[in-house]
């Protein structure tokens, strides 16, 4: 997700960080490179040069120039012109007062509408909601079929409509919500190859017919400017309140999400970053510019960890940390927290400063195969020996490296860094013990 243009940007941050003064050329040369990585990203041209201008006008001033930290200043400044390009503060679900509410999926065939939707639905559920989808994709061979085995997975009930009509199976949803006491109902229409008068006219006539809250039209990232256009043409017929861009995660360029608000007038509100059905986010425009800048996003990343926590076991991990308890059964039970929160990749991305650990690491950055190989050798442990890792002897180790498919020096150095990090836990307990006997 924007590796290219966020490697790039970075790498021009960096050299201005470097210098103690700053200069009008100095900017002038960065901003040159800034605008040259937005265009090899697929940046609209026109947004291009007006975001560069837009930065060069507040870069430029005695006040930054003249800082005592004028690189970090201009960074500031480009973040905040990011977050302004990419939409600003995000707007609230117009949730219905009264009745169900509905959300009406438009766009393009293959643009992810029908995962999409049980996405949704997902993510509403996790907000308290109980949604139904409704599907309304009557043209494309074994839609409704899609829709029913993701609702069958996902246990959201589905609604169709057999013999009828696309605006018919919509107008029936919502008396289907009713009966089933759905809140939410999501409407999964039909898609075309390219845009045809056929399609933005059932796409009218449904949202005539349904009213619906959200009209969200669903874009494929990695169709770069093609995407803009598309939200263009649906706006003006069928009329959107915002776009889901999927696929955001194998679309390392990014052009399509960051020319999307400025070209069309119309927010991102979600994004698609994976197959899994929990990989839908939200869209924060302060966040994403934070992650395109290398900067993180703490806030994203706290959020995945609160949706998959108890409270009871945090407080009994607490407790354990206290006493330096811990034990491999504890080490499984976060490993399967963490695998639970997404690909382990883009956690890391999550985490404030990595971009510029991993340029330390050189290659020596933690990946899911070796979080894999982890997880196998603490499985292959008995009970017991998760309990009392001390209790893991040459034997007993040789036999752990078979069943888990390692070698015997992996599972030494797993074992012996988990006995390293009880042990400083310990020595920092103590310390603690002490300073608070000396404060009394």
């Amino acid at each position: 997700m924007f590796d290219s243009l966020s490697d790039k940007l970075q790498s021009v941050f960096d050299k201005l960080r470097g210098r103690g003064t700053l200069s009008e050329k100095d900017v002038d040369e960065a901003l040159h490179e800034v605008r040259m990585a937005l265009l090899e990203a697929d940046v609209n041209f026109k947004i291009a040069k007006q975001f560069v201008a837009a930065i060069r006008d507040k870069a430029v001033g005695e006040e930054t120039l003249k800082s005592l930290t004028p690189g970090q200043q201009v960074v500031k400044i480009v973040h905040d012109e990011l977050v302004e390009l990419l939409g600003g503060e995000p707007l609230p679900i117009n949730w219905a007062s009264d009745g169900p509410t509905t959300f009406m999926l438009c766009g393009l065939q293959g643009s992810g509408k029908t995962t999409t939707a049980a996405k949704l639905a997902l993510w509403a559920r996790s907000q308290g909601k109980r949604p139904l989808m409704a599907a309304c994709d009557v043209k494309r061979p074994a839609a409704v079929a899609q829709l029913q085995a993701l609702g069958k997975q996902l246990n959201i009930p589905v609604h169709s409509v057999e013999g009828g009509s696309a605006v018919d199976a919509a107008a029936s949803a919502i008396e289907a919500a009713r009966a089933a006491h759905c809140d939410l109902i999501i409407l999964d229409t039909a898609g075309r190859l390219q845009i045809d008068d056929d399609l933005m006219a059932e796409a009218e006539e449904i949202k005539r017919k349904t009213r619906p809250n959200e009209t969200f039209l669903v874009l494929d990232a990695t169709t770069g400017q093609e995407a803009v256009n598309v939200a263009k043409a649906f706006d003006e017929r069928v009329g959107i309140d915002g776009a889901i861009i999927t696929k955001l995660d194998g679309d390392a360029r990014g052009g399509a999400a960051l020319s999307m608000r400025a070209v069309t007038g119309k927010p991102i509100r979600f994004i698609g970053i994976g197959e899994r059905p929990d990989a839908l986010e939200q869209f924060h425009a302060d966040r994403m510019a934070g992650r395109i800048l290398g900067m993180g996003d703490i806030m994203t990343l706290i959020e995945k960890a609160q949706a998959d926590s108890d409270i009871e076991e945090e407080k009994l991990l607490q407790r354990k940390l206290r006493d330096a308890s811990l034990d491999f059964e504890d080490f499984l039970a976060q490993m399967k927290k963490i695998r639970n929160m997404g690909p382990f990749d883009q956690l890391l991305k999550l985490i404030p400063g990595y971009s510029q650990m991993r340029k330390q690491l050189a290659g020596f950055e933690p990946d899911e195969n070796q979080l894999q190989r982890m997880e196998a050798i603490v499985l292959s442990m008995t009970r017991y020996e998760r309990k009392h890792p001390e209790a893991l002897n040459f034997s007993r180790k040789k036999r752990v490296a078979k069943g888990s498919g390692t070698k015997i020096e992996e599972v030494n150095e797993l074992v012996k860094r988990f006995m390293e990090m009880r042990q400083m836990m310990k020595q920092f307990n103590k310390m603690q013990s002490l300073v608070k006997k000396r404060r009394r």
